[in-house]
This record gives C-alpha cells, structure tokens and sequence, in this order.
C-alpha cells in the first residue's frame, strides 16, 4: 500500500507533488507523483486528473512544468495509452494496405522477430531514444548484419513517425540514433572470358533467352520474369519496363505470384541492343508452337517467359539452374544478380554516359549508379591518362 506526504502545491488546479512509499514483497520503495488538471469531462463536468511519476522530486517537477506550459500554450495533449506492439498492429494494418506483398511480408517479420518481442511491451509515449539505441545494439551483439539491423531500424523509424503525424507522440525517439556502418559487398561482374564460357554452357539450355535477354538489358530478376509482349515493340525496338513478377506469401506450400509494379514504382523504357529483339522474336516463335500443342490447356497471361502451358515460371527454379551452370564453368558464387552488374560495367566501359545507364537499371538517381559503379568510372579515367601519357610521350 502506497502511503502519501505532500510537499508542495501549485495554484489552484495547477498541480500538486507528493512523495510516495510503495511496499511490496517486505521492501520499502519511494518515489514522486504530480498530479494535475488536464481538463474537465463534457459530460459530467468533473475534473480530469492526471499523474506523472519519478524517481526524484526535481525530475517530476521539471515535467510537471512542462505539462502546465502545455496547458496554458493550448498545446497539450492526452497522454497516449497504446502500448508499442498495440500501435505496430494498427499501422500495418491501416497504413500499409499499398505496400508490395512481399514488402509487406518483411515488415510483419521485422516485427513479429523483433520488434515485438522487445519494444512491443512499452507505451508508446515511454519509448525513448536510449531504449531504442541499446535495442539496436543488442541486435548487432546477437549476430545479425549491420543492414538488417538498418532495416529493422527502418521500419520501426516509419512506425513511429505515423505516430508522431497522427499527434499521439510529439517526436520520433528511433530519429538520433546510431545504425552501424553497412558495407557493401564488392560486386562481382562477369569479365569476358566467364562471359564467353557462360553463353557456351547456355546454349540449348531451357533458360537460355531469359539468361541472355538478362545479362544484354540489365533488369532485374523479377522484371524478366514479368516482361508481357504488351511491352515489347518490335517495330520500334523497345522494351516498356513496367511489371515485375513477385511472390505473394501465403500458407506454407501455397505461395503464389503476381505481377505488381516495379520496385520504383515507376515505369522505364530502354532501347537494348538489336541481339536482344532478336532473341525476343526467337522466344515468341517458340511459344507459338508450345501454343499450339497445348491447345485449350494454354494460360493466355501475355507473359514473354512461361513454361510451355502458358504458366509464369518460379524465379526459384531459374536461379537454380543458373547457378549449376555457373558451377559448371568454375564460378560457383555467381549470383543472377551479377548478370544485371555485368551488364552495367560493360555499358560503362564501351561509352554509356552514367545517366543513360542510370536510367535503363531503373535507379533513382545517376549519383547512387555512380555511388555503385564508381570504379568502373575511375579505372576509365586511368587509361585514359595512360593514353594521354603515351600520346605526349611520342611528342617529346
């Protein structure tokens, strides 16, 4: 039972500080408590009181100023009783509904691994920055990489600013904290010789078009996947790069895929190299016949890459066949992924300014294609002095 000693009174309705002892389980402890009038309720007419507790006399006082200025200003509002976890549920279920499935899917697991379990049994108006940061610090401590701890970070960042939009919290306690430092992974381009062995060990293999069309264009693993005919023009040589084909969870065994928009959200159109149109018109004449065969059987999706009903292919499948291929030829650690990087370096290097190559990869800006590809940029400018160094050597 928590016994009482007032110490010091405001101005009438203003509010009071006590000290206060709580004895439980054979101990003694003591604490502070202000209590002020935060209002009156409309329909009684009552006072609303509300309490703000401490460990010392002068920190309850200082947030009981606080509190008043708020009240006199106009500015104060209603302490907010959603617990952490409470506010993740209804943010992801009311503020998220546009998101990408699988965008969606890795928010729920960011939260449901982590953020839940540790921050979920806080208010939300108690959640401050210290807490946060020794969060993320606990996180690298338990092994995970310094970017999953970023985007775990992340996504608690755009939690609790809809938090801090909607007035229930008045600033964003994950905003000062300090992410470790990511590194990126040295990219790993195919040079000319792996290239040379790898469309010899892919010719007459199944993929074979949907390898080459990748490796010639740049786009990403989904993007090939979800190209329609409806985005292809022969006539005028381009690619409308709009879809891509992406998984959307279900339960176990029952995963599905859609086509959804690009990871930018925004739609390109590149010009490839006349090789890839021909190989286009190869795959559509190839499908003609699987049409034929099927007959009533064939899924008319306009999908440029199916199986031969007509069905999208599982991205899984394609990436495994393409690393035994890549294990075949010697390099057992090249991803697909690579494909799209090795398009960019040999873009680069026979003369593509970076904005052109910017934006058939579809990035946001040519600085973050510089930021990824900058070393092909310097080792240009390298021989280019070397050149210029044999050119003024012939001169002297």
């Amino acid at each position: 039972m928590a016994r009482m000693k007032q110490t010091g009174r405001g101005a009438s309705g203003g509010g009071s500080i006590r000290q206060k002892t709580l004895k439980r389980a054979g101990k003694t402890y003591t604490y502070w408590e202000a209590r002020y009038t935060a209002g009156y309720n409309p329909n009684t007419g009552r006072q609303i009181q509300r309490t703000i507790t401490g460990k010392t006399k002068s920190e309850v006082a200082q947030k009981l100023r606080q509190k008043l200025v708020e009240l006199d200003m106009g500015t104060y509002q209603e302490p907010c009783q959603l617990m952490v976890g409470e506010w993740l549920d209804i943010w992801m279920t009311e503020y998220n509904v546009h998101l990408k499935p699988r965008t969606a899917e890795s928010y729920r697991c960011q939260i449901e691994n982590h953020l839940r379990p540790e921050l979920g049994k806080y208010k939300l108006e108690d959640l401050r920055p210290h807490i946060v940061q020794h969060f993320c610090n606990e996180l690298l401590r338990s092994g995970l990489t310094p970017k999953t701890v970023k985007t775990i970070h992340g996504v608690l960042h755009k939690a609790l600013e809809q938090a801090v939009t909607l007035g229930y919290i008045r600033t964003n306690p994950s905003t000062g904290c300090i992410l470790p430092r990511v590194t990126r992974k040295p990219l790993a381009p195919l040079d000319d010789e792996t290239i040379k062995r790898f469309l010899t060990a892919v010719q007459g293999h199944r993929f074979e078009i949907i390898y080459l069309v990748d490796l010639f264009t740049g786009l990403r693993k989904g993007e090939v996947m979800g190209l329609t005919w409806s985005s292809v023009d022969f006539r005028k040589g381009t690619l409308l790069i709009d879809k891509q084909l992406q998984r959307v969870p279900g339960r176990k065994g029952s995963d599905r895929y859609s086509l959804t928009s690009t990871k930018s959200g925004k739609a390109r159109k590149i010009t490839p190299a006349p090789y890839v149109m021909q190989l286009l018109r190869r795959q559509k004449s190839r499908q003609a016949e699987w049409r034929l065969r099927a007959g009533p059987a064939w899924e008319d999706q306009d999908l440029v890459f199916t199986n031969e009903l007509g069905g999208y292919l599982i991205p899984e499948t394609v990436y495994k066949d393409f690393k035994k291929v890549m294990a075949a030829i010697g390099s057992p650690e090249t991803r697909l992924h690579d494909l799209r990087h090795s398009y960019a370096v040999a873009a680069i290097k026979s003369g593509d300014d970076i904005k052109t190559v910017q934006e058939n990869l579809g990035h946001a800006s040519a600085v973050f294609t510089l930021d990824v590809y900058g070393h092909v940029t310097d080792e240009m400018r390298s021989e280019s002095a070397q050149r210029m160094e044999s050119f003024i050597e012939k001169l002297l």
